[in-house]
């Protein structure tokens, strides 16, 4: 007889424990995220009054406090989130306070500053509120067309109430006004998402072709241009040119993306002059702000005086490259827009060309990290709406910051977080919330499969 010995049973190697990494960077950015608008807040003061102001201990603690909410919701759900995106969002929401605060010293019967910072305080508590209760981006998947339908609601009522500015896209009841088009851009995305990624397939087939481009079915594309084209033409109807711009190059973009084909960046962009051209002509507001963009300094020579576009001209030019100082500078000659449409020229004036720049790159850092998430995630909704999200804060980046600079006709957006208004910080406290979700998914380590 042969002995026989029995064999170990084979080995079941444990998953690797991958920690969390980011958290203590975020952490770590947030401090000075934190502390510069502070310091801001007392150069503003000793630059226009010569003393610190009364209220800069509460107003750090504040911003510290809201910072830390939401670094301890993003710690306890999302611990493999961007450690980038919420350091950035802070920072840029706190220099937003300060601005408009310095602007406030000018204007003492029109202060702007504290609602402002209500409505940062109820922008964070949002974001705190989708980072905890959103555990998997997937689900909102099923809510496109709910999504599709509430925006297009959002969209419609303003028409009801009385324009502002030559605009309907306000609603405002007694002393409380927000704008609606500011969640439905967030809502159009996710429908625009999860619509694409439910019938991407369907998007590779040609039904036809024309100009060369070869067309899904209309089947298929028929019900995503419809939505788009009744919410332009709602926007259009509402004088709101500069949203039904984004929502035309956000609907273009995510075609793009779900589809590969770049003829619909070509036909995109061809559409979108020839109805820029169209409505410039046609629509009297927008014919006014093409005149003023192409003749800046025509009420000058009129001898009516700068208007707010010469203003900001005028603003950026004073700047140079280092900036006149905080609280040191004449913006607020560009009048009642000077804390919304135009406080980028504020930033220009007192923080100069090396202090814009530093703000263009920061929106731009955080386009790039929204960007490389996409690409990062394994699903196709994932992939569109992180897209979608990033684009809408590029575009409306670009069109304010090139309105403000004569680059392009100026549209009546704001930009994000920077400027006054509640509905626009909100919504983007709610934007980053959502890459911060999107982020922690596409960064999140796969569970290593057991191996025999």
């Amino acid at each position: 007889m042969t002995g026989t010995t029995a064999e170990a049973p084979p080995t079941v190697a444990a998953p690797a424990v991958v920690r969390p990494r980011g958290r203590g960077t975020e952490l770590a950015l947030l401090v000075p995220a934190v502390l510069l608008p502070v310091l801001g807040h007392c150069a503003a003061g000793l630059g226009r009054t010569g003393t610190v102001p009364a209220g800069v201990l509460g107003h750090g603690v504040g911003l510290g406090a809201l910072a830390l909410l939401a670094h301890l919701a993003v710690r306890w759900r999302a611990r493999h989130a961007d450690p980038l995106l919420l350091p950035i969002a802070v920072l840029l929401n706190g220099i937003g306070l300060v601005l408009i605060h310095r602007l406030d010293l000018e204007t003492p019967g029109d202060r702007a500053a504290p609602a402002q910072l209500v409505w940062s305080a109820l922008g964070v508590t949002l974001f705190t509120v989708v980072v905890l209760a959103l555990r998997d981006h997937r689900v909102l998947q099923r809510y496109a067309y709910l999504s599709m339908a509430a925006a297009l609601l959002l969209m419609i009522v303003p028409i009801f109430f009385p324009a502002v500015n030559g605009a309907r896209i306000w609603i405002r009841v007694g002393q409380l006004s927000f704008q609606p088009g500011e969640f439905a851009k967030v809502l159009l995305a996710l429908f625009f998402a999860g619509y694409l990624a439910a019938h991407r397939h369907a998007l590779a087939y040609t039904g036809r072709r024309a100009w060369r481009l070869p067309l899904p079915t209309g089947r298929v594309l028929g019900p995503i241009v419809t939505v788009w084209a009744l919410s332009v033409l709602v926007l259009v109807l509402e004088r709101d040119l500069g949203t039904s711009l984004l929502f035309f190059f956000l609907f273009v973009t995510l075609l793009y993306v779900a589809t590969g084909r770049t003829g619909w960046i070509a036909v995109g962009l061809l559409l979108a002059a020839a109805g820029a051209v169209a409505v410039g002509w046609l629509e009297p507001h927008v014919h006014t702000r093409v005149q003023d963009w192409l003749h800046p300094f025509a009420s000058i020579e009129a001898g009516e005086g700068p208007g707010q576009l010469a203003q900001s001209l005028f603003a950026f030019a004073a700047g140079g490259f280092t900036g006149t100082g905080l609280g040191l500078g004449d913006s607020v000659l560009i009048g009642f827009a000077a804390k919304s449409d135009f406080i980028l020229a504020t930033a220009g004036e007192e923080l100069g060309f090396a202090g814009l720049s530093a703000l263009i790159l920061l929106y731009a850092l955080v386009v790039e990290r929204g960007f490389r998430t996409g690409l990062a995630l394994r699903d196709p909704f994932g992939l569109l709406l992180a897209v979608g999200l990033s684009t809408i804060l590029a575009l409306q980046s670009f069109v304010i910051a090139g309105g403000v600079t004569g680059l392009i006709p100026l549209t009546g957006m704001v930009m994000p977080f920077l400027a006054q208004g509640g509905s626009s910080v909100v919504t983007n406290w709610i934007i980053v919330a959502l890459l911060i979700r999107l982020s922690d998914s596409a960064r999140r380590p796969v569970p290593a499969e057991p191996t025999p």
